[in-house]
């Protein structure tokens, strides 16, 4: 009897989970009912706040590497590079020593107006000591930043004064820049860094180009290594300040659902005709490679430097109720030649963001030779050049990576943070003289040598650090610790403008662009009409052969 009514028992259950399994459940209503019964049935009490965060970026991680949920506290801090300005007192600082120092006052801002200076350290702030209590970045911040009219008080040590300094400063607006250099590179060149894609960008760029032009310029490098992206409404606006004509095709975004959407220019162009390079690097991404792509489908310049990142995935911004954030990418974006850039995800985000490993190993980023892409991802530019989709934009010029000056020792200075350290140290020390001998950014980069200045102070202060000194390998990287000491001792001693004109000076992309605008080898962007015909019966015949494999499916 026990036995017949412990099988009709466990014949119930397995009925009841046969039925349970066998329904179909809208997979939203799935997840309700999984919390439901963690908070009516779980034995211990539960943060469901926690819990759904963890189960939404779970979900996402199944989706693809570039969709991302955003706790409601880290919202603001996400959007602020984009956006293109925060709230807080208009300084630029680094940790030191366990002390939170001054590395850039911001032009006009608050700090300015109060009388704060580069080198000043900052040792109380609302009362509160900060100097030698370990500190970290975001600690700083914290303190620093607040709604705009609200008021800090911090207390400074300075160089040049005794005892504390005290300050109260009122917040304000303080813009984030996106275009981080401009100048001239050489007789009629001009020069643009663009290390994102915000809703500032395109003002920034367009009083680079009024100051270039003002100082004759007739040719243009645009820089986009490293540029991660940004807003795609401002890769197109920018687009446009190249493109001579309107209706020139820019890019279009489709999606499973999103319907296509096509961008085009409009005609207005700022720099319609004059000689265009494009540097990008394994770093350029997204809105980057939006630019990058454009310009080389419509031949409108020389892409220079190595394959770009490779997202060609559009993320649209949705908010919940509790302030925090989903980006979900809703549609793949395609170059006018139809290219989509984005390479492949389907092994997952290490695999994915594990790129740059592979592409060191594979010796892609020392040899044009190195990279190739079946045909079925060939497409053609305006003028008939063949160009490549599936996995970035592959630059008409190809530059590889430099290994030849690097070394274990110059490494070890690096990792160590020594020569951070010392170049901070150093215009610490000597600011008021070196801007004495150097008033101006210009006479810097024309007067300064390191060589004789600081480099075996340099050396001096790794021994001391115990890194042991490597006389073959010091000279191997030699032009290396020039270039970098004084690039880094610009940044301190003027801004990031003046650092990146002694930086490129070692930039092989950056001379090649140069070369390519001086010796006008631009004809590479229009093949002659006889090579031009032979690729339009090149596409012909692919397209032939598609239709015969069309009408053999059909048969």
């Amino acid at each position: 009897m026990r036995l017949i009514r412990n099988f009709a028992l466990l014949f119930a259950c397995t009925l009841f989970i046969q039925t349970f399994g066998q329904q179909k459940l809208d997979q939203g209503e799935k997840l309700k009912e999984m919390m439901r019964l963690i908070n009516t049935y779980y034995t211990d009490t539960v943060n469901n706040e926690k819990i759904a965060n963890a189960a939404i970026v779970k979900m996402l991680e199944e989706l693809d590497p570039h969709s991302n949920y955003i706790v409601q506290k880290d919202v603001k801090r996400n959007e602020e590079p984009l956006v293109g300005n925060f709230d807080g007192i208009g300084v630029t600082f680094q940790i030191w020593k366990d002390t939170i120092m001054i590395n850039e006052v911001i032009s006009g801002g608050p700090s300015q107006k109060v009388g704060l200076m580069e080198g000043d350290r900052i040792v109380k702030i609302n009362d509160t000591v900060v100097a030698n209590i370990k500190i970290e970045n975001e600690g700083v911040i914290k303190r620093l930043r607040g709604p705009k009219g609200t008021q800090v008080k911090i207390g400074v040590v300075r160089r040049s004064a005794k005892g504390l300094l005290e300050f109260t400063i009122t917040r304000d607006k303080i813009p984030v820049y996106s275009v981080e250099a401009s100048y001239m590179a050489a007789p009629g060149i001009g020069y643009i860094k663009v290390i994102r894609f915000s809703a500032t960008t395109m003002n920034e760029f367009r009083q680079a180009m009024e100051k270039l032009k003002a100082q004759g310029m007739e040719s243009l490098i645009m820089d986009m290594e490293g540029n991660s992206g940004g807003y795609l409404n401002t890769a197109i606006q920018l687009c446009n300040e190249f493109i001579p004509i309107e209706k020139e095709p820019i890019v279009y975004t489709e999606g499973v659902h999103s319907k296509k959407e096509e961008y085009f220019s409009d005609g207005r162009a700022s720099f319609p005709k004059g000689k265009l390079v494009v540097l990008i690097d394994e770093g350029s991404a997204s809105a980057a490679e939006i630019y990058s792509g454009c310009m080389q489908d419509l031949d409108r310049a020389i892409i220079v430097g190595r394959r770009s990142f490779g997202k060609g995935l559009v993320q649209k911004p949705f908010g919940f109720a509790d302030g925090s954030l989903v980006r979900l990418t809703v549609a793949h974006y395609y170059t006018s030649s139809g290219r989509c850039i984005q390479r492949p995800y389907n092994e997952g985000k290490k695999d994915y963001y594990d790129e740059y490993s592979k592409r060191l190993k594979s010796g892609e980023l020392f040899g044009a030779d190195t990279t190739h892409f079946p045909d079925s991802l060939l497409y053609y530019t305006k003028n008939k050049r063949k160009v490549f989709g599936g996995g970035g934009v592959v630059p008409d010029v190809f530059i590889p990576i430099d290994t030849s000056v690097n070394s274990e020792y110059y490494q070890q200075i690096r990792r160590k943070g020594v020569l951070n350290n010392f170049c901070t140290e150093y215009v610490d020390v000597n600011r008021n003289k070196l801007k004495e001998r150097f008033p101006t950014a210009e006479a810097f980069v024309m007067n300064f040598d390191p060589k004789t200045e600081v480099i075996e102070l340099l050396f001096a202060k790794a021994d001391k650090d115990s890194i042991v000194r490597d006389s073959a390998q010091i000279a191997r990287s030699m032009p290396l610790f020039l270039n970098q000491t004084k690039s880094l001792i610009a940044r301190n001693l003027f801004d990031n403008n003046t650092f990146w004109e002694v930086a490129n000076q070692a930039n092989t992309s950056y001379k090649k662009a140069i070369e390519l605008i001086n010796t006008d080898q631009f004809a590479i962007l229009a093949p002659t009409k006889k090579e031009q015909k032979k690729v339009e019966k090149e596409i012909k015949q692919k397209e032939k052969e598609k239709e015969k494999e069309l009408s053999k499916k059909k048969k």
